[in-house]
């Protein structure tokens, strides 16, 4: 088997909520000879992880990033930069939504909400921000056509069946016995 040289971390967490105790967490580096700055990188990268992990479970599960079967790199790469941005756009929107949370969820300080949290309360929200502007709607019927011009295009006529001359109606034949 081949010697990878690294160096090994054990991370030992002092307490964890609820009187719980933790067991170590082994990271392992590639870089050789470690400093405590390096040592420290590496577990604050660690803990980064879960963040990037929860991201990508929201926009699998929550925003839909898997469940659009496309064909072309291309719609995927812009799909996955539509949801980028629609994620920025939850976090920017953290300050402006309510704290509508389920019946187990603790409070949440307005400006600390997550994008789901921020996503549920987006419906009431959204009436309350401006909407573009619409085409202007005339207020009374336009001018139409001026007096004196006619019509260039006439409707057409269509033949319905009817015959233009008649004979005799049917007292005249009645009556000459034709």
């Amino acid at each position: 088997m081949p010697v990878i040289e690294g160096t090994l971390i054990r991370l030992k967490v002092e307490h964890l909520p609820g009187d719980r105790d933790a067991p170590p967490v082994w990271l392992w580096s590639s870089k050789t000879g470690a400093t405590g700055a390096d040592v420290n990188r590496c577990w604050q990268a660690f803990l980064r992880r879960f963040d990037l992990e929860h991201t990508y479970r929201f926009w699998k599960q929550t925003l839909g990033w898997t469940r659009p079967k496309l064909r072309a790199a291309q719609a995927a790469d812009r799909w996955t930069w539509l949801l980028n941005t629609v994620h920025a756009q939850l976090r920017l929107a953290r300050r402006l939504t309510e704290d509508l949370r389920h019946p187990w969820e603790k409070p949440v300080p307005p400006g600390q909400l997550t994008p789901a949290q921020v996503r549920r309360g987006f419906r009431n929200l959204r009436p309350a921000l401006a909407q573009p502007a619409g085409a202007p709607k005339p207020a009374r019927p336009g001018p139409g056509r001026p007096p004196g011009i006619p019509n260039r295009r006439p409707a057409p006529h269509y033949d319905v069946g009817k015959t233009v001359k008649r004979g005799r109606t049917l007292a005249a034949l009645q009556q000459f016995g034709g």
